[in-house]
C-alpha cells in the first residue's frame, strides 16, 4: 500500500489524488473513472469526483492502494 502525506493541508479532493499520483492521465478521465464507479474510498465505491480525503482514508482503484497521512 502506497502513503500519501497532506503536508499542510487538511484534505485532497479524490480526482486530484488520482492525477497527482499519476494514476490517470488527466483531470477529465479522473472524474470519468469516478463516475463510472471505478474507484473505493474506504471500502465503498465513491461516485464524487471532489470527494474530500482526509487522514487515514484509504482510496482503491485498479488493485492500486493508497492511505492518505499527515
Amino acid at each position: 500500500m502506497m502513503e500519501f502525506h497532506l503536508e499542510h493541508q487538511e484534505y485532497i479532493e479524490l480526482n486530484r489524488l488520482l492525477k497527482l499520483l499519476g494514476w490517470v492521465e488527466s483531470g477529465g478521465q479522473a472524474n470519468m473513472f469516478i463516475t463510472e464507479g471505478q474507484v473505493m474510498v474506504n471500502g465503498e465505491t465513491e461516485l464524487r469526483k471532489r470527494k474530500k480525503l482526509r487522514e487515514n482514508d484509504v482510496v482503491l482503484f485498479m488493485e492500486q492502494e493508497v492511505k492518505i497521512l499527515k
